[in-house]
């Protein structure tokens, strides 16, 4: 079997686990396996092939890696949780909180050490799925 197909086939495999993975990581090396065999094809050395295929992987997967960053940017909105009240359930001994809010309990903690422990306060923002409390309702 000639090397190319080796790469070819290689490409295939990295392409189709891809549709599985739906990341764009392995799409990149795909392509790199691709170019490395048509290095192949043009009767490049096999050192030559594993460097052209090294370099299109890096540089591919650092674009699909940019790419994947400037999509994934958090949206500028508000999140609709801010400036709704909760009311406090307890204190834990770290200074964290367990609050009743939309019908469940939630973790959250103070926006600042200033903030003094309350039984009713306000969101100010989220953290993941932590909620981050004030006494002051945060302006519109």
């Amino acid at each position: 079997m000639n090397a190319y197909w080796v790469w070819w086939i290689a490409a295939a495999v990295l392409v189709g686990a891809e549709l599985l993975s739906n990341t764009f990581y392995l799409l990149a090396v795909g392509i790199a396996a691709a170019l490395g065999g048509l290095a192949a094809l043009l009767d490049a050395p096999l050192p030559w092939q594993f460097v052209i295929a090294g370099i299109a992987g890096i540089g591919l997967t650092a674009m699909a890696h940019q790419w994947r960053r400037r999509r994934a940017q958090p949206s500028a909105l508000p999140s609709f949780d801010v400036g709704q009240s909760v009311r406090v359930e307890h204190w834990n001994p770290d200074g964290t909180a367990r609050v009743a809010y939309r019908g469940s309990l939630w973790d959250a903690e103070l926006a600042g050490q200033d903030v003094p422990r309350a039984d009713t306060l306000y969101i100010v923002a989220t953290r993941g799925s932590m909620l981050v409390l004030s006494d002051r309702r945060p302006a519109a």
